[in-house]
């Protein structure tokens, strides 16, 4: 599948989670840029940056978090723009997973001290960002097209009232699942969206 049409359901996906959130959520201005800022504080405390103690870099978790910035950084240029096919060749354009910086902090620095100046979403800096910890755009697809897919199926299945159940078969969580049915399925297909939450689905009933 084109990186472009890929772009396009992941920029579909946000509008209609967003959407959920709020009917209107283009005209309230909400604070999308703040919410960047804090995960990459998060990011940054499970890359490291103590001195004063031995730290790993828990890449998965650094992966996740990169996965939520994107998630508000599409909220931004869908805030600007409605028009998603030249937004999606906007981003393919802007989007070079590739970095000159052996420090991934100073990317990262450079990222949030970027999006706090002027509050927007800089396609270019988060592309060093997904090199610096070795994620390809595929893994970016796949990553957010998981966490975007179980959000919809929490909110279907009740996360609002309180009925969802988090935990399913031998006790393990949603999350654990979600892991699992991406690596079954073929991320390039065109329906992977639609396979994936179906497949969810399955798995819930049996719990």
């Amino acid at each position: 599948m084109p990186r472009t049409q890929q772009l396009m359901i992941m920029l579909d996906l946000q509008d209609s989670m967003n959407t959920k959130v709020h009917p209107e959520w283009r005209s309230q201005q909400f604070e999308f840029y703040r919410a960047i800022w804090i995960e990459c504080a998060e990011l940054l405390e499970h890359y490291g940056w103590k001195w004063w103690k031995k730290q790993t870099p828990d890449t998965d978790q650094v992966a996740l978090e990169l996965i939520d910035i994107w998630h508000f950084g599409l909220s931004i240029l869908l805030q600007n723009s409605d028009d998603l096919d030249a937004l999606a060749a906007d981003i393919d354009q802007q989007l070079n997973v590739s970095t000159d910086e052996p420090d991934f902090r100073l990317d990262l620095e450079a990222f949030a001290g970027a999006t706090l100046a002027d509050r927007e979403f800089h396609i270019d800096k988060f592309g060093r960002l997904m090199a610096g910890v070795d994620m390809s755009f595929e893994d970016l697809y796949r990553g957010y097209v998981g966490k975007n897919v179980l959000n919809f199926f929490r909110q279907d299945h009740g996360y609002k009232d309180g009925s969802y159940r988090k935990h399913w078969q031998d006790g393990r969580e949603d999350n654990e699942h979600l892991v699992e049915v991406v690596r079954e399925l073929d991320a390039g297909s065109p329906s992977f969206k639609d396979d994936l939450y179906q497949a969810l689905v399955a798995r819930y009933r049996h719990t």
